[in-house]
């Protein structure tokens, strides 16, 4: 019943391609061991850190953030501002070839010289950016240099659920801070690919939109696509513009599901005279979703969401996935569960967890770490990254809904107009950017009227209260039951669309023999038996599969997250409770009888 699940960190870590749905076939990694320091005095650019022949004090393993106990640093308290540095050579064979530095993510600013020169800034924390740092490269060794600014108590600053206090507490984590995603180089052409938007639904029709760097007249986009190991379809475009659009309908496609995670690949070139100039592997998959007449549809077929909240965090590295294999053993584990998709929760997620969704079926909600105060800066820096992460994950067939705010975050009074018009904003930006997905606008209560899905978090302590609250389809009713905060912002009115219970249950259980932190907690206290946790967790879920209007649910949780146990495995990955006995709840009736139950839903939590 139980399977640890720690894996190894090799070195150097995290070797695989980091974003396998735009891959260059000429790249090198840059993770492993680098020179690093603190500089809590922000003395650093004035003493020429960033300039060759410098040397920093400590070593840090990338791509861990210097507080987990994968980056050998393992200091949790705060620093303001560091320093990273190695040195590298570009591979001969690049020689004529642009030569790009790309990151996964950073948190939060980051300044990068190559060889003592700047090569550019970046500010956001969740999203990649790269720079195309060809002019600054020399023969033989070059030096990278990287001035990290993560202030800890900064509000405004999108963070999830990175605390801005020095301990951990409730349902509050340890920071990430630094250089948390790959780092690596890629070599591309004179003129190169800078991304591929693919828009490809259920009936076979697909649409590839180009964008091109350092764009020059006479080039061709190419596009093949393959199936199967055959080739299905090419075509080609002339460019006038640095973009384009070219189309197809391939007859008797194979949708994409959780069930069948059909995939296309696909290899875009650019050429010049015939000549291939850049090229670029990706995949894609055929899918659509939609809600019609109060139901949500997954390629014109009902669909019912059975999700598991995943915060995305590990023990040694906390929000850096420790390896390929720990990605994909937690999509299996939440699919051997009987889950269809997951609720990535605060968090824009690294690529390779969306890449393994994509091929072993399951679904996802696109999500990003909120700020918690609300400022014009706040504003903008939301804006901002949100509109990054929606770019960079558009072409990933297992998202089907996106959720840019969670319980208010961010937007704490909303009988401000101000911050009501940033929920409508949001929900408005977010379909301007993809018109193919559900957008939930603050997702778990105070909705505006612009909303696909009406996102309740609910944590009653039974399946019997959960029963009673919803014994009426609130889509025909129109009216919403009681939950811990008002379910629509002042001013506006339920819009109909269907109910989502997008946070519920939150059944802590500590197993036998299992070490957990001081400060443990539980929605309505611990479990001290299996017998009894198992039990009210199949009594809610059974309860949840079975309310009318509804879209579906997301149980909380799949994993513990360091103080907070109400994850159906450990935060070391040990499988609490028996699958067969989860999936089965899925398909059971709530109880004929509702017993009694308290009325309210206390705010909360109960420590072990």
């Amino acid at each position: 019943m139980s399977k640890i699940a720690r894996h190894a960190i090799g070195y150097p870590p995290r070797p695989e391609y980091p974003e396998p749905q735009f891959a260059r076939p000429a790249w090198v990694s840059l993770n492993g061991s680098w020179e690093f320091d603190f500089d809590d005095g922000d003395a650093g650019l004035d003493a020429g850190w960033h300039l060759p022949g410098r040397t920093l004090g400590r070593n840090i393993l990338v791509p861990f953030c210097f507080e987990c106990e994968a980056s050998r640093i393992a200091d949790p308290s705060p620093h303001p501002v560091c320093w990273y540095r190695r040195r590298f050579r570009i591979p001969e064979e690049w020689a004529g070839r642009r030569v790009l530095l790309r990151f996964g993510a950073v948190d939060y600013r980051a300044q990068v010289w190559v060889n003592g020169c700047a090569a550019g800034e970046h500010e956001g924390g969740q999203t990649p950016f790269s720079f195309d740092i060809t002019a600054l490269l020399q023969a033989g060794e070059n030096t990278l240099a990287i001035r990290v600014d993560d202030p800890p108590r900064d509000r405004s600053i999108p963070r999830g659920k990175q605390y801005w206090k020095d301990k951990p507490e409730a349902i509050w984590y340890t920071r990430t801070s630094g250089v948390w995603q790959s780092v690596w180089l890629e070599a591309a052409g004179p003129s190169y690919l800078d991304a591929v938007r693919i828009t490809a639904s259920h009936e076979g029709r697909v649409e590839f939109e180009p964008s091109v760097a350092r764009f020059a007249p006479g080039l061709t986009f190419d596009v093949r696509i393959g199936f199967g190991g055959e080739e299905i379809w090419r075509g080609s475009a002339g460019l006038r513009q640095p973009w384009t659009t070219l189309a197809t309908l391939v007859e008797g496609c194979e949708p994409w599901s959780p069930e069948h995670p059909n995939l296309y690949d696909v290899e875009f070139e650019l050429r010049r005279d015939g000549a291939v100039v850049d090229r670029v592997h990706s995949y894609f998959g055929f899918r659509s979703v939609e809600v019609r007449q109060g139901r949500l549809y997954l390629n014109n077929a009902p669909l019912q969401l059975r999700f598991v909240l995943d915060q995305g965090y590990w023990p040694e590295t906390l929000l850096t996935p420790p390896s390929d294999e720990a990605i994909r053993y937690d999509i299996q584990m939440a699919k051997e569960l009987g889950f269809n998709g997951v609720r990535k929760h605060q968090k824009v997620e690294d690529p390779r967890f969306l890449y393994w969704a994509d091929r072993i079926g399951l679904l996802v909600s696109g999500e990003i770490g909120n700020a918690y105060a609300f400022t014009s800066g706040a504003v903008s820096r939301l804006t901002a990254e949100w509109t990054a992460a929606v770019r960079r994950d558009y072409n990933h067939p297992s998202i089907v809904m996106w959720i840019p705010v969670n319980e208010s975050w961010g937007v704490p009074d909303l009988k401000d107009p101000r911050q009501q018009n940033l929920l409508r904003g949001m929900y408005a930006l977010t379909k301007s950017l993809d018109a193919t997905r559900l957008v939930i606008d603050n997702d778990g209560w105070e909705h505006t009227e612009t909303t696909d899905l009406f996102g309740l978090h609910d944590y009653a302590p039974s399946g019997a209260l959960l029963a009673r609250k919803y014994a009426e389809d609130i889509t025909a009713t129109g009216n919403v039951p009681p939950i811990a905060r008002p379910a629509v912002v002042p001013g506006a009115r339920y819009n109909g669309s269907p109910l989502f219970l997008s946070e519920f249950g939150g059944v802590a259980y500590r197993p036998p023999h299992t070490d957990v932190p001081e400060g443990s907690w539980g929605y309505f206290g611990v479990e001290a038996e299996y017998q009894d946790a198992i039990r009210r967790i199949k009594d809610l879920i059974g309860a949840a599969s079975r309310i009318e209007g509804c879209a579906g649910y997301c149980y909380t949780q799949l994993t513990d997250v360091e103080q907070e146990i109400n994850g159906l495995l450990t935060y070391d990955r040990v499988v609490k409770f028996d699958p067969r006995e989860i999936r089965q709840a899925m398909d059971a009736a709530p109880p004929a009888e509702p017993e009694a139950a308290p009325s309210e839903v206390p705010a909360a939590v109960a420590k072990a």
